[in-house]
């Protein structure tokens, strides 16, 4: 049964522990973009806007930082940078209720940088503990919990703070990332396989070595598909709004995260599936009709799922690829590569999006967010086609000589 490769790997020992805190600690994660937002608003008194500045600031911060923090995970383990990221977003989020605008803004780089890295953590850890044959199985799991964490995160944090208030929601991040960072130090996860900690260890092997032009494409091809997410999210938002429904938004997100969820569910249990170039194109391409239905809103969420049907794939299947290109020496700051291309597409994607939406129609904000998903798949493709023919080449010269 397709489902046993599930329970085959949740029989490897220290994978369900390191999965489930894991799991744990990205749920406060996602829930800290809307829960800065209400409070910014309802209780700053500032608009949408030097909100989403405070979001962009944490965002840049979190893709600048996460390369390095990979290196010093590389380079000291994994305790010692838990232990300060940890310190340090648990600080912040109980200092946030208590800042002025500007003092939050400043502070938001900084904390975006030092962020715990929770996705790179889980995927470090689950390529220390689980055989080469069954690494999609877990890359796909890893999605799978990470679509659900979206699902309740932010809905538990919201309610703290229309219930409670934006103090008590803020508040309680910053416990929830002391005591679950505090957690993942003391269980301390191996981020090196067996066979990788006997070896005799290594000098870092220098970057040109292993940032290749297949690495480099794979992570263009990332920052694509989170452009046509964080494209396809505001191009649905601006449908709902246009057609009076935005009261449906959740329902549509869930949809949208039960297809992803179901997608990874299938990519990780059958014995083979497309690679990243792929399912990327995939997830570009279906996007782009999605225009044409704008409403009722439960027919835009049919039209969205084979497209998300594609996503937790797509992720499972870049970080599966990243992990088989780069040496066990700089997996951390590989990683960390990883987190800033995704970062560098939500960043990109929802300015370029929302001038489309704005300058057309909602519509079009689709066929935008799978265009341009398309160009980043395209630049991809031609790095890889030019490392090949370069290979070639020289392995031509080398039967010459």
């Amino acid at each position: 049964m397709p489902l046993q490769r599930y329970v085959r790997l949740l029989r490897i020992k220290g994978v369900p522990s390191s999965m489930l805190l894991l799991f744990l600690i990205r749920l406060p994660m996602t829930a800290t973009g809307i829960t800065l937002t209400l409070h910014v608003v309802s209780e700053l008194g500032r608009g949408y806007g030097a909100a989403g500045l405070v979001g962009t600031a944490t965002t840049a911060g979190a893709a600048l930082g996460a390369p390095m923090v990979g290196r010093l995970i590389d380079r000291h383990g994994l305790r010692p940078v838990v232990a300060v990221c940890g310190t340090v977003s648990c600080g912040y989020w109980l200092c946030t209720p208590y800042l002025p605008y500007e003092m939050l803004l400043a502070a938001a780089l900084v904390a975006g940088a030092l962020v715990v890295p929770a996705s790179s953590i889980s995927r470090q850890v689950l390529t220390a503990l689980v055989p080469e044959g069954q690494r999609r199985t877990a890359y796909s799991l890893d999605m799978v919990l990470l679509e659900t964490s979206f699902m309740v995160g932010p809905a538990a944090w919201i309610a703290l703070t229309t219930q409670l208030s934006s103090t008590v929601a803020l508040t309680s991040l910053g416990v929830a990332f002391g005591l679950l960072s505090l957690l993942l130090y003391v269980q301390d996860p191996p981020i090196r396989s067996t066979a990788e900690t006997v070896l005799p260890r290594q000098p870092r092997p220098p970057a040109r070595s292993w940032l290749s032009g297949p690495l480099v494409a794979t992570l263009l091809v990332a920052a694509g598909a989170l452009f046509v997410l964080v494209g396809t999210e505001l191009a649905a938002l601006a449908t709902l709004r246009a057609s009076g429904e935005v009261g449906w938004t959740g329902a549509l997100i869930t949809v949208m995260c039960v297809a992803s969820l179901a997608g990874g569910l299938v990519h990780g249990a059958v014995p083979r599936s497309l690679p990243q170039l792929p399912l990327m194109v995939l997830l570009a391409v279906l996007v782009i009709p999605v225009g044409l239905v704008a409403q009722p809103w439960w027919l835009l969420a049919l039209a969205l799922v084979p497209m998300n049907f594609a996503c937790a794939p797509t992720l499972a299947a870049t970080t599966e690829e990243v992990s088989r290109l780069v040496p066990a020496g700089v997996r951390g700051e590989a990683m960390g590569l990883q987190d800033a291309a995704a970062k560098t597409g939500l960043a990109l994607g929802s300015p370029f999006v929302g001038f489309v939406i704005d300058n057309t129609g909602p519509g079009w904000g689709f066929a935008a967010a799978g265009l341009g998903g398309l160009g980043f798949a395209v630049v991809g493709l031609l790095l890889r086609g030019r490392q090949r023919r370069t290979r070639a080449t020289e392995a031509a010269r080398v039967s010459q000589a």
